[in-house]
């Protein structure tokens, strides 16, 4: 009884973080990378959504962006694919147009984001910051495909924002790893 109240003595004059060093170091990590890139806020919120990220390292915060992209590219193809199958390509210049942005999403999907995982396994992260820019430009040569308002604009910019914030990790990977 006597070892019960000392330890709750004990336990009550820690700080209240001493339990959860490691999350609060990690958002401060998260905080600091996020500030480096030109789109804070879909950092933040790519990140801190992923349960992955409370124990990880700025290689894993990368992964977990890469991961990330190919999530929103996958959901914009998907919608594409159901843009066509609904009749929104009845005008000739809309089928051409989400056709050609199928092409370009495959792309990322197959292309890009297998270029950037291999890149990491690898350790050559300018191919991963090469591959992240690469969906970036596809996602907006897909945008620019329209010759009219695109239905695709809120999508493609959130694979173009998310594609430049893994890119801008990767080149802080880089830095870092080159100093070390």
């Amino acid at each position: 009884m006597k070892s019960l109240m000392l330890m709750f003595v004990f336990l009550m004059f820690l700080p209240v973080n001493a339990f959860r060093p490691t999350l609060l170091g990690n958002l401060n990590l998260i905080e600091r990378t996020c500030r480096q890139t030109p789109f804070y806020d879909i950092c933040i919120w790519s990140l801190k959504s992923s349960p992955e990220s409370r124990n990880a390292n700025l290689k894993k915060l990368a992964q977990i962006m890469v991961d990330s992209l190919k999530t929103r590219a996958t959901e914009t193809l998907y919608l594409i694919e159901e843009l066509l199958h609904d009749g929104l390509a009845l005008d000739p210049a809309m089928k051409k147009a989400l056709t050609s942005c199928i092409e370009r999403y495959n792309v990322i999907i197959k292309g890009d984001v297998h270029e950037i995982n291999e890149a990491f396994k690898t350790g050559n992260y300018k191919f991963a910051e090469k591959g992240s820019n690469d969906a970036a430009m596809e996602a907006n040569s897909c945008e620019i495909e329209f010759p009219a308002k695109s239905p695709l604009t809120d999508m493609n910019k959130v694979v173009h924002d998310v594609s430049v914030v893994a890119a801008s990790i990767v080149k802080i990977m880089q830095t870092k790893f080159s100093v070390m």
